[in-house]
């Protein structure tokens, strides 16, 4: 029986010298063009056969010694626009560029995951397909692969993020519904300029836009359907301080636990931007669009992860989590069109996502890549075994 977590220690070095060289170059989406290269480079070092997708997008394809099912593990590749501070010696050298969200990590941990499973080819009864995906903080790489027909032939689909609030070793597990459901919303608001002196020859189209914020955010909170969180992310309004405003704009993000508290959700919306666009006098364009589907995990492939890593890692360093995150993730749009798992790896950071301070702990990292491996030789060989 192979021993995964022993393999994956031994390449603990290797696995943290990759991950601090992509976090120090990091990449927006779809323009992770280095990070793409040096990620072909070490599938093909690995004698896994690599198929470019569009853009920097990766399908590698590694065939096992077996004509059974196939599996695909899937790993983000771009960065945030954000500044690092975390005084790190491989710090981003791309200024306001940050792997802020744990993607340096997720490569790193594939590619472990990879070099595992290569080595083991003849173990495996059937086919593995690693997916280096472009884009996912911004518009969603997800769906632009789904299109180019990346999942053909696959059976299941399985995927992880760092999870900061768990230790460096440890596994989360989630069943059912796991990330949120989105929709991003953009609003101009159209008044009437004039002297800030005569404000009633005027219409103040900054002030209905506070108002609009401010209610807005009181759609914040639990519901029948669970949680969902309105987020107004920028305000932007007037051009000197004594014109009454003509013209303002917000935009932001809405997240909820269900697509049916999501709709619920849009219909306030809508329902408060015409009420305060009638008070005030204003009219209003909204662009109110689908985001991210949310993160459902499926059954079988959830049960499979949790037995996996609990062979591996011990009992007692699987959490099975009883609440979902309002984050949103696109990986679920995999799992509209295939069964499979998104799991977590704690990182033990006291810094969260998205920080300019977050730095994961890399001894999680070959704890990463013998989960993802052994995971997928699981799916692989179970029928096999029986």
């Amino acid at each position: 029986m192979t021993d995964w977590l022993k393999e994956a220690e031994q390449l603990g070095g290797q696995l943290s010298e990759l991950r601090r060289d992509i976090h120090m170059h990091p990449e927006p989406g779809n323009r992770e063009f280095r990070t793409s290269a040096l990620l072909r480079k070490k599938l093909e070092e690995a004698g896994i056969e690599v198929q470019p997708v569009y853009g920097t997008a990766l399908r590698a394809v590694l065939r096992g010694n077996g004509s059974g099912k196939t599996a695909a593990l899937r790993a983000d590749m771009d960065a945030l626009p954000v500044s690092e501070n975390t005084g790190l010696p491989f710090s981003s050298v791309n200024e306001g560029v940050m792997h802020a969200c744990g993607h340096d990590f997720h490569m790193a941990s594939l590619i472990g995951a990879a070099r595992l499973l290569s080595e083991h080819r003849d173990t495996l009864n059937g086919n593995v397909v690693f997916l280096l995906q472009p884009d996912e903080e911004q518009d969603g790489g997800a769906e632009e692969m789904i299109r180019h027909g990346v999942l053909d032939g696959v059976g299941a689909v399985f995927g992880a993020h760092v999870n900061p609030d768990l230790p460096a070793g440890t596994v989360g597990i989630r069943y059912g519904q796991f990330y949120a459901c989105a929709a991003k919303y953009d609003v101009t608001v159209h008044g009437k300029s004039c002297h800030g002196a005569e404000p009633e020859k005027g219409n103040d189209a900054l002030y209905a836009a506070c108002l609009m914020c401010s209610l807005l955010h009181g759609l914040t909170g639990n519901y029948d359907g669970g949680k969902a969180v309105v987020t107004t992310g920028t305000l932007h309004g007037g051009t000197v301080r004594n014109v009454v405003c003509e013209t303002a704009h917000f935009s932001g993000i809405i997240r909820a636990e269900s697509a049916e508290l999501l709709q619920n959700i849009r219909r306030r919306f809508l329902l408060i931007v015409r009420q305060i666009s009638a008070e005030t006098g204003v009219t209003c364009d909204v662009s109110l669009v689908k985001g991210y589907p949310g993160v459902k995990n499926h059954d079988r492939e959830t049960a499979l992860v949790q037995k996996t890593a609990e062979k591996l890692l011990g009992t007692e360093n699987i959490f099975v989590l009883n609440e979902g995150t309002l984050a949103t993730e696109d990986f679920g749009c995999f799992l509209l069109e295939r069964p499979g798992c998104y799991y977590h790896i704690g990182v033990n950071s006291s810094a969260p996502l998205h920080s300019p301070q977050f730095n994961p702990d890399e001894r999680a990292l070959a704890c990463a890549a013998a989960v993802h491996a052994a995971v997928i030789s699981e799916y692989l060989n179970a029928e096999k075994e029986k």
